[in-house]
């Protein structure tokens, strides 16, 4: 193994606006030798995330940022080839923050076991890994709707609002989604489940749009996207009506942040909460939250909605494709 190289993707510079592939690098690097206490994976899949391009913003020094000319991470399955770790034996299956090549070597205590008999592999990285446990937090922790209540989730074929809608259905609610094609408005409603679902870029009037499949007002917004489509959902909230904002899609390659209406009238009018919330926030109760996910899942009662794309050439590709709304469910590579 030792005359082997090591595929990887490095940031060559920072995007202005839309990242493209310029923006990246593939070099082909020493095959990465272990030490103790470390294992050596074998990487099989790679999570591309929205949340990864305000990473490749220069912060001033932030640790959160990717260096310039270095390996991109991200969440990664990979299998044992070689264990210097008790924690380990070859061929087992691991996740964790591992780079965006084809081989890793890792501190044991960074990476998890996977269990390959709970759901396969690639839902670790989707419905039941960190975008299943997103949704599932921020609608019932932070949202928490309640059966009978109306539910608007927005980027609703993306990787979390398609679960969270899901799960919004299962416990009772009226769910709307809203998504950018007919091809995924179809989906939502007859895969996935939906009430209704709306496509903002053939729609005229978004508000109106939302009225009309919102008859009783909106109780939980659940918003991944922010601009206008949040400003069209918010002018149709209920009193008391609680929002639980995961992402900001809409604004993340904007070179400028755009001045929109204000929130805070909106919200002292209907007695409403705003809140933002991060996964992190609640690593205590991974555990529980994914046998939960992974016995709906098994049970058929949550779809796993995945967007697979084959070839590590592709992973920059598949990363840029977020922002242009290629995937339906949670964007995954292959390698």
């Amino acid at each position: 193994m030792e005359n082997k190289s090591n595929r990887q993707v490095l940031l060559a510079k920072r995007p202005d606006g839309m990242p493209g592939n310029e923006n990246f690098e593939i070099r082909e690097s020493q095959f990465p030798g272990i030490k103790d206490d470390e294992i050596l994976t074998k990487n099989l899949y790679v999570s591309v995330d929205p949340y990864m391009r305000g990473r490749m913003t220069d912060t001033g020094g932030s640790p959160y940022s990717f260096g310039l000319h270095e390996l991109i991470t991200g969440r990664t399955i990979g299998e044992v080839l070689e264990s210097r770790s008790p924690l380990f034996s070859k061929g087992d299956y691991v996740i964790g923050m591992m780079g965006w090549e084809e081989y890793s070597a890792v501190n044991a205590g960074d990476v998890e076991k996977l269990d390959p008999d709970m759901a396969p592999l690639s839902a670790y990285l989707g419905v039941i890994g960190m975008t299943g446990l997103t949704a599932y937090f921020g609608l019932l922790d932070v949202a928490k709707a309640e059966k009978g209540e109306t539910v608007v989730v927005s980027a609703a074929a993306g990787a979390v609002g398609n679960v969270a809608g899901q799960i919004a259905g299962l416990k009772g609610c009226r769910v709307v989604g809203i998504a950018g094609s007919d091809e995924k408005i179809k989906m939502l409603k007859h895969e996935l489940s939906f009430d209704d679902a709306i496509n903002y870029k053939t729609t005229s009037d978004l508000a109106g749009a939302i009225r009309k499949a919102c008859p009783r007002g909106v109780d939980v917004y659940f918003d991944n996207v922010g601009g206008e489509i949040s400003d069209a959902v918010l002018s149709n909230l209920n009193r008391n009506a609680r929002i639980a904002v995961c992402g900001q899609i809409s604004l993340y390659n904007l070179e400028e942040t755009p001045t929109g209406p204000r929130v805070q009238p909106v919200l002292l009018a209907r007695s409403a909460t705003m809140e933002g919330f991060m996964v992190g926030n609640y690593t205590d109760k991974y555990h529980e939250a994914r046998q939960q996910l992974a016995r709906w899942l098994k049970d058929g009662k949550l779809v796993s909605r995945e967007h697979i794309v084959e070839g590590f050439e592709h992973i920059t590709d598949a990363f840029i494709g977020l922002f242009t709304g290629d995937n339906t469910g949670k964007q995954v590579v292959k390698l």
